[in-house]
């Protein structure tokens, strides 16, 4: 059952976090991180308020006036994206009293929301993809991180997703082709489809897995990738090995995982793929994060322009010999 709440009059703050981190939890199923920034954010808040009424504030305290000195405050010391989150924060908040019933008007509704300009994705040319996916040695540990990197830009996996894949997720049986099934933000379960060289990377790997265990311990019997003490192998670990391999595949030691997810990305609608199967691929909630790739194809844009366009075709008339 749905946690329930007394009305406005009664609830404090600290008491409809509380319920609101228990639906976070239980019914949207978000993340551990997701809770934990939520929870900071209004705690933030709660502090505000007190300092504002002098006293531990009710549901009811938060009207528009308060909430817009919570956003001056903030945007005072504060980046924009900060501020966005935090007051994204106060209106899931306030969504979550009004379908309870415990309130019946949503003030944070009437905040205007900074303007925030979205870092565009960091990129490599397929080129460079293809130098990085083939830097790694054919020692067990070097198949291993070809399987990985294969996945990540052949996927377009996020890291977290490429460290939690178990071995019964991974499809390889299909005439070259394969699948992987993920299970990406808010535990929504995808299959994504995986092409020729990550399954011929990811078959390589699977030959040589049980010699990279080093460790007195058991290794870990359902993990994919392991690490050399047989355990699930971290984020952290990953983060530096794509590092590490871009720096010696293509000058680009300023490489991260979700850059491969990126580029496979711009790389898919650069190749004449769907927005739409991008999205799904992806796993993104919504279309608007995955038109972010857009931005990168004004180059093959251009080149259709060119080949299609009628006035791209009229060629200037050569210049009239003097």
């Amino acid at each position: 059952m749905p946690p329930t709440a007394p009305g406005p009059a009664a609830l404090s703050l600290a008491e409809a976090s509380r319920l609101f981190e228990v639906h976070l939890t239980t019914e949207k199923r978000a993340s551990a991180h997701t809770v934990d920034a939520y929870r900071r954010d209004l705690l933030q808040l709660a502090a505000f308020a007190e300092e504002r009424r002098g006293a531990p504030p009710t549901v009811a305290d938060l009207d528009l006036v308060l909430l817009r000195g919570f956003l001056g405050q903030l945007a005072r010391r504060a980046a924009p994206p900060t501020v966005g989150r935090k007051i994204a924060a106060v209106r899931a908040l306030f969504r979550f009293l009004r379908k309870r019933g415990v309130v019946d008007t949503d003030p944070s509704a009437d905040l205007a929301l900074p303007k925030v300009r979205r870092p565009l994705p960091t990129l490599v040319d397929v080129d460079a993809a293809a130098e990085i996916l083939t830097t790694p040695d054919d020692s067990a540990e070097g198949l291993r991180d070809r399987a990985m990197l294969e996945t990540l830009y052949g996927a377009g996996l996020r890291v977290s997703e490429l460290v939690g894949l178990e071995l019964r997720d991974v499809e390889l049986a299909r005439a070259g082709l394969g699948s992987v099934r993920v299970l990406g933000k808010g535990k929504k379960e995808r299959v994504v489809p995986l092409g020729s060289k990550a399954v011929a990377a990811i078959t390589a790997y699977l030959a040589v897995r049980p010699t990279l265990h080093a460790g007195k311990a058991p290794a870990d019997p359902h993990a994919l990738f392991l690490s050399r003490a047989g355990q699930r192998i971290g984020v952290r670990r990953v983060q530096t090995l794509v590092q590490r391999y871009g720096g010696l595949g293509a000058g680009r030691s300023d490489l991260h995982p979700h850059a491969l997810r990126h580029s496979a990305a711009t790389h898919m609608l650069d190749g004449g793929a769907d927005l739409r199967a991008i999205q799904t691929m992806l796993g993104h909630a919504s279309l608007a994060t995955t038109q972010r790739y857009t931005h990168v194809s004004v180059d093959q844009l251009m080149k259709v322009y060119d080949a299609a366009h009628p006035l791209a075709r009229l060629r200037p008339a050569p210049p009239k010999s003097p």
